[in-house]
């Protein structure tokens, strides 16, 4: 019988160089360093999602400041002071009230956000979306009919949102809309528009709630999912962990079975030279 040292030589792992298995070692050692960088990217995106959560949290648990020290004529909302709260004394002036269009509630029906300027007691405007109606009108072409508001000076309560853009919502600023219909919440173009001195950004208000719950008050921001992007993140470096893992239980299995392979012809001689 040939000698088992003979069959575990150095000669039992020369299928590595066939090209079957060249190729799976490259492939092996293409995947570690790529799975590792996407649990890197995950793991930064749970980082940023964990940072914006907290900034939400901080600024809807914040005490209501006078809207004026947080935005100014021309001033860009940020990141830290988007959904801050803000109160505001004025007037709402419902003539110069708009819609925006294509606009969903939390059921997903599709209406219009209801902005309406609100005139401070120093003559500045304040744009506030005071919520959402649904678009049962005869025609889209023509002016919705809207719940009004409280008449008279009050005092506003809302969240601080930045201007919309298209670059940053996808929501192209359409030319040729019916009379009083916008796309797009901008205080620039409303400036424009009312030629008037326009705070940046806008609210959505919050308190006084209107009566009959129409419009309907758009629901607080919810928190993003950063719990998932970290299983992910570690999901991917398991991944990067078991590919070696994987490859060396490959190689074990090849070379068991030529092995034996290589053991039966000699048996079987062995066996048919024996003496009866």
């Amino acid at each position: 019988m040939r000698p088992m040292t003979e069959l575990y030589g150095r000669g039992v792992y020369r299928f590595l160089l066939s090209r079957q298995w060249v190729i799976l070692t490259l492939v092996a050692l293409l995947l570690i360093p790529t799975m590792i960088r996407l649990g890197i990217w995950q793991m930064h995106r749970y980082e940023e999602r964990t940072a914006r959560n907290q900034l939400v949290s901080d600024a809807l648990g914040a005490r209501p400041v006078p809207v004026e020290r947080m935005t100014s004529p021309g001033h860009t909302v940020t990141s830290n002071e988007r959904y801050r709260s803000v109160t505001a004394k004025g007037r709402f002036d419902t003539g110069e009230e708009v819609v925006v269009r294509r606009r969903t509630n939390s059921d997903d029906a599709v209406g219009y956000h209801v902005l309406t300027p609100f005139v401070l007691d120093d003559g500045k405007v304040l744009l506030v979306n005071r919520g959402w109606i649904p678009a049962d009108g005869p025609s889209q072409t023509e002016f919705p009919e809207i719940p009004a508001p409280p008449r008279g000076e009050i005092t506003v309560t809302g969240r601080l949102m930045p201007d919309e853009t298209t670059e940053a919502s996808g929501i192209k600023n359409l030319q040729g809309l019916p009379d009083r219909q916008i796309m797009l919440i901008n205080s620039g173009h409303e400036a424009r528009r009312l030629g008037a001195e326009v705070l940046g950004g806008y609210i959505v208000q919050t308190a006084p709630e209107p009566k009959g719950g129409s419009p309907e008050p758009l629901g607080r921001p919810g928190s993003e999912d950063a719990a998932l992007n970290y299983a992910y993140a570690v999901q991917w470096w398991l991944f990067a962990a078991g590919v070696p893992v994987g490859w060396v239980i490959l190689v074990r299995r090849e070379r068991r079975d030529r092995v034996a392979a290589a053991s039966a012809p000699a048996e079987d001689k062995e066996t048919a030279a024996a003496p009866a």
